[in-house]
């Protein structure tokens, strides 16, 4: 079975933000995913460059990434250009959250 970005991504909303209880797909906070045969390379961003536990959320990606099937190795990049803003957040979740 071929891994998808799509599948990736459903690996992805099992990361959550711990400040917000939110999965990083949800939050608008993964920018990119691309596929090479079993290998995964993924650019994230947090909701702050200060984020105490940034090496954490790039691990659990990373291991969310790995527990695809069909995938043998994956790279977690994470970047700050451009600054996440909530309006990387859906419209109806940025409502619920009352932003």
């Amino acid at each position: 079975m071929a891994v998808t970005e799509k599948s990736v991504m459903d690996a992805l909303k099992t990361v959550k933000d711990p400040e917000l209880n939110i999965n990083l797909v949800v939050l608008g906070l993964v920018y990119d995913v691309e596929v090479d045969g079993t290998h995964v390379d993924a650019r994230i961003s947090l909701t702050s460059p200060m984020c105490p536990v940034a090496e954490q959320i790039v691990q659990s990606a990373e291991d969310a990434i790995l527990g695809v099937a069909g995938v043998d190795t994956a790279k977690v990049q994470l970047t700050f250009d451009p600054p996440w803003t909530p309006e990387r957040i859906s419209p109806l979740i940025r409502s619920s959250l009352g932003i």
